[in-house]
């Protein structure tokens, strides 16, 4: 484990870098383009509620085993070492789910193998999720986890555009299945990860309640987390929708404009990612960024709802790119420093991570919800913006960190 006075490897970074590429392609090529193109094809009368019952029960199975996993892997005695064991299992389960879903003819099958896909991608999401506290110093983590939220653009660019380049559904997730397994090596060659040093602690449900009252700054980080996921994740959800129905895009011409909006969306979030984290690690402050580049997601979030254009939907892209960069690179590294025990990172972290995979299960009910009352996508969108206002705004109640 790192002490403050040392410096992480670049070249574990790197390893590290190039596995969280492949794990949020894993997760973003079939949640922006694969699912919703498989839904037409499978439930054409019903596209948004098939979509929106696969995406749900694969949240709601994240929401569940992320935190299980963690807790395991914090308690995992393998000579391999605590995380790397899990980074390997759940890159194998994944792929085994792509194959799966290249083969899946019906909603129900969609539904079972992106659950197991889910619960493979969250087991590796767990374990490299915590080798950054395990391995990194308090000043070097706004500039790892800038890395990694470009790794994680990365991802969700090669994944939509591997479904957008690949010619068709199955070989779209066949790809991906490569891309996971492959990516992974490096890391796995070089881990750096080291064996548990103690005895386990015992495992029961009270493990995973992590009391606000204790732990004030943890559920306060938790809950802003939380609001600005579920507005990112009603934009992220429909896009495809958005684009057809709202926009009046073609399918084909939809599909290419998810890849598109995506690539400038990525390109933008590598830059405030990188500047945002290491800015942050210089001066020594996290809050404001958090709260600023959060504003700037919302400000992304109200174009959309009140332009549907697609030259609204280019601009909006260039706006959620910069804050969502910044955003996602600084709150980890805060996060971080507001984790109860040392003990367990991985578990608490993955308590911290029901806050991103929640807001997938709930998003598909709110869209519907507001869909109903007949308010449109500008219905929807907005409140996406009201929500990530809300939670920029309540990152000022966190005490412990400047």
């Amino acid at each position: 484990m790192s002490t403050q006075l040392e410096r992480v490897p670049r070249l574990w970074v790197g390893g590290l870098f190039l596995a969280s590429i492949g794990l949020w392609s894993g997760f973003f090529g079939p949640i922006q383009v694969l699912l919703a193109q498989q839904a037409e094809v499978l439930a054409p009368e019903h596209k948004e509620s098939a979509l929106s019952l696969v995406t749900g029960v694969g949240a709601a199975v994240s929401t569940v085993l992320n935190p299980f996993w963690g807790a395991l892997s914090d308690r995992t005695t393998l000579r391999l070492g605590r995380r790397l064991p899990w980074v390997l299992g759940g890159a194998a389960a994944g792929a085994v789910s792509m194959v799966l879903l290249a083969q899946a003819d019906s909603v129900g099958q969609m539904v079972l193998a992106w659950a197991l896909a889910q619960a493979g991608l969250n087991a590796m999401l767990a374990a490299i999720t915590a080798t950054v506290p395990d391995q990194v110093p308090v000043h070097e983590r706004g500039t790892v986890g800038g890395a990694l939220a470009v790794a994680q653009t990365l991802g969700v660019v090669a994944g939509s555009g591997i479904a957008a380049a690949t010619g068709s559904i199955a070989a779209g997730y066949l790809t991906l299945a490569a891309v996971l397994l492959i990516t992974t090596v490096p890391y796995a060659l070089n881990s750096r990860d080291v064996p548990q040093s103690r005895p386990p602690a015992s495992l029961n449900w009270s493990a995973f309640w992590v009391s606000p009252r204790e732990h004030p700054d943890f559920a306060w980080a938790w809950l802003t987390r939380f609001l600005m996921n579920l507005g990112n994740a009603l934009l992220i959800l429909y896009l495809l929708f958005y684009l057809e129905d709202a926009v009046g895009l073609a399918e084909d011409e939809a599909e290419g404009a998810v890849f598109a909006l995506t690539a400038v969306y990525g390109a933008c979030t590598v830059v405030t990612a990188f500047a945002g984290g290491y800015w942050s690690d210089k001066v020594g402050r996290r809050k404001v960024f958090v709260i600023w580049s959060g504003l700037v997601t919302a400000a992304a979030l109200l174009l959309f709802a009140l332009v549907p254009t697609l030259a609204a939907a280019w601009v909006g892209a260039v706006l959620l790119g910069i804050g969502f960069g910044a955003y996602t690179a600084v709150d980890f590294a805060l996060i971080t420093q507001v984790l109860p025990a040392a003990d367990d990172r991985a578990k608490d972290l993955g308590v911290i991570n029901i806050a991103a995979a929640l807001p997938q299960v709930l998003a598909p009910a709110l869209a519907a919800a507001v869909l109903a009352l007949e308010l449109g996508y500008a219905g929807v969108f907005g409140l996406a913006a009201a929500i990530s206002v809300l939670g920029s705004v309540l990152v000022g109640r966190i005490r412990s960190v400047p």
